[in-house]
């Protein structure tokens, strides 16, 4: 009995692929072995960088409000202590909008603190 092969699952399985590599340069793009590796790659570094970019913006806020924070004469550490004493719940997401876009209302949370 001949041998029976299940050609119309592989090419979609590497059409898939080939689909996922456009855009890409050099065989990457064509070639289903080398583009197979180039798409597994990205998709590595889609999945780390998905959290990673959480712990940029977290650090992007951390610095934003430091810099806000030292214009009225205190540290992150005291003023992140102080919002927490006083039971102020903003995020730091919010805060450090605050910070950039409404230094006026900024500028009245830490009058409240202090």
């Amino acid at each position: 009995m001949p041998r029976s092969v299940n050609s119309v699952a592989k090419r979609r399985r590497r059409k898939k692929i080939l689909k996922q590599a456009k855009g890409y340069f050099g065989r990457r793009k064509n070639v289903y072995t080398v583009a197979k590796n180039a798409v597994e790659k990205a998709m590595l570094y889609a999945y780390r960088d998905r959290r990673q970019k959480k712990r940029n913006f977290r650090s992007l806020w951390i610095q934003r409000i430091n810099a806000a924070a030292r214009l009225h004469g205190m540290s992150y550490s005291q003023f992140m202590g102080k919002i927490h004493a006083n039971n102020i719940d903003l995020n730091r997401k919010v805060l450090a909008d605050l910070a950039m876009n409404h230094p006026e209302a900024f500028k009245a949370i830490v009058e409240k603190i202090k």
